[in-house]
């Protein structure tokens, strides 16, 4: 089941980055760091739970890796540009 918390993430690269959840995802990457190396110490190591784990927090690292590449851009409009691109988001929600 977990899989399919994978494939929803790599689902959402089709949406776009100001639509993701921050927190969601920064629970999918802890989620996917701590299990990946909790079952990689435990008796008997679970490599194919390791395995899932692991993408699961490549996939989270991957999705905040865009909202904080779209954060950082939208820092740096100008003032103009920060109304266009309202006035997209109005047209999208529209």
């Amino acid at each position: 089941m977990k899989w399919a918390l994978v494939l929803a993430g790599i689902g959402d690269f089709a949406r776009p980055a100001e639509k993701l959840s921050l927190t969601q995802n920064a629970a999918l990457t802890a989620t996917g760091a701590i299990w990946t190396r909790w079952c990689l110490i435990i008796t008997p190591q679970n490599y194919l739970l390791a395995a899932v784990n692991f993408f699961l927090g490549c996939v989270g690292v991957a999705q905040l890796t865009r909202i904080a590449m779209y954060n950082a851009s939208q820092k740096k409009l100008p003032p103009q540009a920060e109304k266009e691109a309202e006035a997209v988001k109005d047209a999208v929600k529209a």
